[in-house]
């Protein structure tokens, strides 16, 4: 469980690294996970040597997310005096994402979706 903790640690380091150094407008963790998605391609014997502790993890994931509660509960009063922006926020960026994937649904299934002649 450690080493494999600490490969995960490593490449959260690693996106950091190249993030500080590219100065790339991209949190370091989604680097991190991005470069973690290449080495597992190439090399998926990586993926048996972390699976268990990933799964651990992923059990245990909304324990993470406390720490992210107590923050929001510590601003309850600029939740307060912003509520109509971040309602309006939250219903248009949700809007916009069904749709986008809505519409790449329908792209995928005419691409992928056989050619079939006409009936009868």
């Amino acid at each position: 469980m450690i080493p494999a903790l600490a490969t995960l640690l490593v490449f959260q380091l690693l996106g950091e690294s190249l993030v500080l150094v590219l100065g790339a407008p991209v949190p370091g963790p989604v680097v991190g996970l991005a470069l973690l998605l290449l080495v597992l391609v190439l090399k998926p014997a990586v993926l048996d040597a972390l699976r268990p502790t990933v799964q651990t993890l992923l059990q245990h994931l909304s324990l993470l997310f406390v720490p992210a509660a107590v923050g929001v509960m510590q601003h309850l009063q600029r939740l307060g005096d912003e509520a109509l922006a971040i309602g309006v926020a939250l219903v248009v960026s949700t809007l916009v994402c069904m749709a986008t994937s809505a519409w790449t649904m329908l792209w995928l299934m005419k691409r992928v979706a056989p050619k079939e002649g006409p009936k009868p």
